[in-house]
């Protein structure tokens, strides 16, 4: 699972509590998904409520689609009547169903609760028949729909499957000051020299499309010898990264450097973050790399980068999966001038504010309210 997106519910649940003594935030885990934040004591003190039973999921299959399939219908089936157990016995005022979203859309098409069910989309949805048939039916007794992004926003508006007057626009919580602050003056990037290479990072995945970034590296480093490409991330597409880098003799250009806990730094010592997406929403990366005043090189995929990246104003754009594009764009980038790359990143600098908790906490409570 991508952790930034759990990280995005604790974000959330931890600005009701900061900025309000109205909201007390209980987090529901459901089969484990925030059992890393709990090790690390990153849970800002919110309370965690077991809800797996940690003996049957060591024994279910993670991996492969059938075998994933089987996991999630056994956890459905014996979920269902302790969470139907533990919304009566709390009696929350509001559930924000996040990450686990079919178990309590069915509890709320066949029971009656006093409870308020929000449904938080964390990404544009992929809506089969099926799911298009059960949201449409579950999402008539909802009582909010909050969307990351426009684009999302008005995708469901054109399938209508609920009320246009339940969809809100609620950007994510990705940036926590306080923290940003501590992580940019940690000491962990030792490997490269400052203003010395390129940045991406990412899960190594079809999703992320580093097999192109790197493709379109090996063109330019044919005309730029001296380029470097630094990746963070891990994931099922690194041995064929791996065999590409090898294959091309690109090892003193492009170095994998796996999962990076804090990359803050990576980025602020960078000379220009890379995006090579397919989609993204909104892509948290982006905004990460705005508050580190980092430049943005990013496709103009669906989702985040098209609606937050405006190309030559706060950022530059180039077309998705266009390895022709790509080049010309980063060549662009390699001429800015230092008065043109200022003006970019205090663009981009205020844009990262709308996704501040602090922003995240204004919006919701509207919401709320």
């Amino acid at each position: 699972m991508n952790i930034a997106t759990p990280r995005a519910v604790i974000n959330s649940a931890y600005a009701l509590e900061k900025y309000s003594e109205a909201f007390k935030c209980h987090i529901v885990n459901f089969f484990g998904e925030f059992n890393i934040f709990n090790k690390k004591n990153d849970l800002k003190n919110l309370r965690l409520i077991n809800f797996y039973n940690e003996k049957i999921i060591k024994y279910l299959p993670k991996h492969g689609f059938f075998q994933s399939r089987f996991s999630f219908i056994v956890l459905f089936i014996l979920g269902l009547i302790p969470l139907k157990k533990l919304i009566e016995r709390e009696k929350p005022d509001y559930l924000i169903i996040h990450l686990i979203t079919a178990l309590p859309l069915f509890l709320l098409t066949i029971f009656k609760f006093d409870t308020k069910f929000i449904l938080r989309i964390s990404g544009k949805p992929k809506l089969g028949y099926l799911r298009k048939l059960f949201w449409k039916l579950a999402l008539k007794k909802i009582y909010l729909v909050t969307c990351p992004t426009l684009s999302t926003l008005n995708y469901l508006k054109s399938i209508n499957i609920v009320e246009e007057n339940k969809l809100k626009l609620l950007y994510d919580p990705i940036i926590n000051i306080k923290e940003f602050l501590n992580k940019k003056t940690s000491n962990q990037n030792n490997y490269f020299n400052k203003k010395d290479y390129f940045f991406a990072a990412g899960r190594l995945t079809y999703q992320k499309n580093f097999l192109f970034l790197c493709r379109g590296f090996k063109y330019l480093i044919s005309k730029h010898p001296n380029l470097k490409l630094v990746i963070a991330g891990d994931g099922e597409d690194k041995k064929k990264i791996i065999s590409f880098i090898k294959k091309n003799n690109l090892e003193k250009n492009i170095f994998l450097i796996g999962h990076v806990e804090n990359i803050y730094n990576y980025m602020k010592e960078s000379k220009c973050f890379i995006l090579s997406s397919l989609w993204e929403d909104p892509g948290f990366v982006l905004l990460e790399a705005a508050i580190s005043r980092t430049l943005i090189l990013t496709s103009d995929c669906e989702g985040g980068p098209k609606e937050l990246i405006k190309n030559n104003e706060n950022g530059i754009l180039f077309l998705s999966n266009n390895q022709v594009n790509f080049i010309k764009k980063f060549e662009y980038l390699l001429q800015l001038t230092e008065e043109k790359k200022k003006e970019i990143l205090l663009k981009n600098l205020k844009l990262s504010k709308k996704f501040t908790l602090l922003s995240h906490y204004k919006e919701l409570r509207k919401i709320l309210n």
